[in-house]
């Protein structure tokens, strides 16, 4: 799976941004995907993820309520649309790909194809 992330930029608190995961090789109805993010310093931390063939989504605690993942099979797209967004939400954002899998969503090291980063930047 071939994956190309797009969107981030620099926006105030508080305000929205959008990112795009282009996937190619192989049908998203048979993979699952997320997304990721690493601030300088720390690890790279689950942030959203879908099941393949399947609506069920997980998020992590620090953004449920403001982020929303969502999938479009005709375009091969997986997106983050993230609202209100905080200053700690700055970080390298990446989407990752697995096969569908029965392991949970959230598990950053069970994803073995990634996209390259984006970055996301929340300052005044």
């Amino acid at each position: 799976v071939q994956l190309q992330a797009s969107g981030g930029g620099l926006v105030q608190p508080g305000g929205s941004l959008s990112l795009s995961c282009a996937a190619s090789g192989r049908s998203l109805s048979n993979v699952d995907m997320g997304w990721f993010r690493q601030a300088p310093g720390r690890e790279r931390e689950f942030v959203a993820a879908i099941k393949g063939g399947s609506s069920m989504t997980r998020y992590a605690d620090a953004v449920k309520g403001r982020f929303t993942i969502s999938r479009s099979y005709t375009k091969s797209t997986v997106s983050l649309q993230m609202n209100n967004l905080k200053p700690e939400d700055t970080a390298v954002y990446y989407c990752g790909a697995r096969g569908r899998s029965v392991v949970d969503l959230t598990s950053t090291s069970t994803y073995n194809y990634w996209g390259q980063g984006t970055q996301v930047t929340v300052s005044s």
